[in-house]
């Protein structure tokens, strides 16, 4: 959904996770040309507020990926006005396109349309409307390797936080129910390798706990 990016610089609404991968994958394809990730953190800046990576794990993502990464320490309250001013700042440097990655969640994509039009940026979501099953087919196809790093408590085993998402993991979702891409926050994941990364991220994934519902991992670059 959106205009055609040909030739277009982009900045991307980065989480780490499959979802905003897979939208720069899909953006590339269309002639776009990646120039900056945004990543909103929490008040600290220590991990991020999507799916509380680390930063030193986002930053190694940028590196992979060859574009550099601004980090926004933030709020829930001051969320939307310190995100339009990051875009705003990134418009200046001449960006004039984000894109996003979600799938169908309505209130979401109305809150990009809005934030970047109030920024003077346009909104552009590669993966919109997608069914469900072409597009992790599209992921493991392409060759994206995403670990699950969270899971929402009681829908879905905190044994499987970890490990890569593969043919057999879906069947898993399935059979649980629950939506296979995570749409509503069912999993979340972190992005290992791929066709947007020059080098594979080296992970060492550490304790479990839960937190608010959701089971989390921990995950940080392998100094090694």
């Amino acid at each position: 959904m959106g205009p055609e990016l040909a030739g277009s610089p982009f900045f991307c609404s980065w989480s780490g996770g499959k979802d905003s991968a897979l939208a720069i994958h899909r953006a590339v394809r269309q002639g776009g040309v990646p120039g900056a990730l945004i990543t909103m953190m929490t008040e600290k800046g220590v991990r991020s507020r999507s799916h509380g990576l680390h930063r030193d794990v986002l930053a190694r993502q940028a590196a992979a990926i060859g574009v550099p990464i601004r980090f926004v320490a933030t709020t829930w309250d001051d969320y939307e006005d310190k995100f339009c001013a990051e875009v705003r700042s990134v418009v200046a440097d001449g960006i004039g396109r984000g894109v996003f990655g979600d799938i169908d969640t309505e209130s979401h994509r109305e809150w990009e349309l809005s934030v970047c039009a109030r920024a003077g940026a346009t909104a552009h979501l590669p993966l919109w409307r997608t069914e469900r099953p072409a597009l992790m087919r599209e992921l493991l196809d392409s060759g994206f390797r995403a670990a699950v790093v969270a899971v929402r408590d009681g829908l879905l085993p905190p044994g499987i936080l970890g490990k890569v998402i593969d043919a057999e993991m879906l069947g898993l979702f399935t059979d649980a129910g629950v939506d296979i891409a995570g749409e509503n926050g069912e999993y979340h994941t972190v992005v290992i390798d791929g066709p947007i990364f020059r080098t594979p991220l080296r992970l060492v994934f550490g304790e479990t706990v839960l937190r608010d519902g959701v089971w989390f991992i921990d995950a940080e670059a392998d100094a090694g």
